[in-house]
């Protein structure tokens, strides 16, 4: 018998997303986003130097938080640095609260029974979505994006804090209508949504979503170093949650991790690793490419106009 080859090795898969981003489809592509800006001036000083100084290349703002003010004057300061408006209907500080930039009497549906946002619990979570009038949910989403707009900044995507996919599908097709009428990419990451954005010819993510408050605390250096070895061909993101030492305020610790210093420890061990040596090293060893929403935002722009002229072809097939 004849001595065997070389196990084959398949082509890569086709992917919608690599095609519209202008991409080969072997390109190992991940949208690296840093999220929460404006929940803290720690947060806020950890973001910008990720995305200016690490690997990170977008973020998003929490235009209803306390800091976001600071976070605005740092992004006027820094407009190579691109960010969208990180869509918050949920409040899990007790101590230091936020609430809707819309006011309180015109979004009575958003609200608990103090008169603040619920908080980010599985109940809180659901008994927002079951009150929640889409009509409210405009008006504050609006208050929130018209907010930016107010600072004479111009943001590049609509992503929401604590709700996949804005936790209902009616809350996902109003963002989408936001975004084509300011003109932004939109984060989608479920199935469902996945499905219809691919059959619209919209670039979304192939490989599903991180967030790092997800990823194991010990040894996390070395966890998102085999991430990245392992990442496949076609789009993936990531969205990272930095912070500066000294810590956050402990009532900013997100509800959803008890442990006393988890929130902070996601947050510190984000940022050294987005700034390291190492993180550089690793996109450079595994040919990876770092994308922000600006690209994205850009792709989406493209994709709805050829909409404007063309109806979509079939499910998955580039044009």
């Amino acid at each position: 018998m004849p001595a065997a080859g070389p196990t084959p090795v398949p082509p890569p898969p086709l992917t919608t997303a690599n095609h519209l981003l202008g991409h080969p489809p072997e390109a190992r592509l991940l949208l690296l986003n840093c999220d929460d800006l404006g929940l803290d001036e720690s947060v806020n000083l950890a973001v910008i130097d990720a995305v200016r100084n690490g690997i990170a290349a977008s973020c998003s703002l929490m235009t209803p938080c306390a800091a976001a003010p600071h976070a605005l004057g740092l992004l006027r300061r820094h407009p190579e640095v691109p960010f969208g408006v990180h869509l918050t209907l949920v409040c899990e500080s007790p101590d230091r609260r936020w609430g809707p930039l819309a006011a309180r009497d015109r979004v009575p549906s958003l609200l608990d029974a103090s008169g603040e946002f619920f908080a980010p619990t599985p109940a809180g979570r659901a008994a927002l979505l079951t009150r929640a009038r889409i009509d409210d949910v405009e008006r504050e989403f609006r208050a929130q994006i018209d907010a930016v707009a107010a600072a004479g900044l111009a943001p590049t995507h609509l992503d929401f804090h604590c709700l996949a996919d804005g936790g209902r599908e009616d809350v996902l097709d109003l963002t989408l209508s936001l975004g084509a009428e300011y003109g932004l990419a939109v984060r989608v990451w479920l199935p469902p949504a996945l499905a219809r954005m691919r059959e619209r010819g919209l670039p979304v993510v192939d490989h599903g979503f991180l967030d790092s408050f997800t990823v194991p605390l010990d040894d996390k250096p070395a966890h998102y170093a085999r991430l990245l070895a392992a990442l496949p061909p076609g789009l993936t993101e990531w969205a990272l949650h930095p912070a500066l030492r000294p810590a956050l305020h402990p009532a900013l610790r997100p509800a959803l991790h008890p442990a006393p210093d988890d929130g902070r420890r996601v947050r510190h061990t984000d940022h050294a690793f987005l700034v390291s040596p190492e993180a550089r090293r690793l996109l450079t060893e595994h040919g990876i490419t770092v994308l922000g929403y600006r690209t994205l935002q850009e792709a989406w722009q493209r994709a709805r106009e050829r909409l404007t002229v063309e109806p979509p072809g079939p499910p998955g097939v580039p044009r």
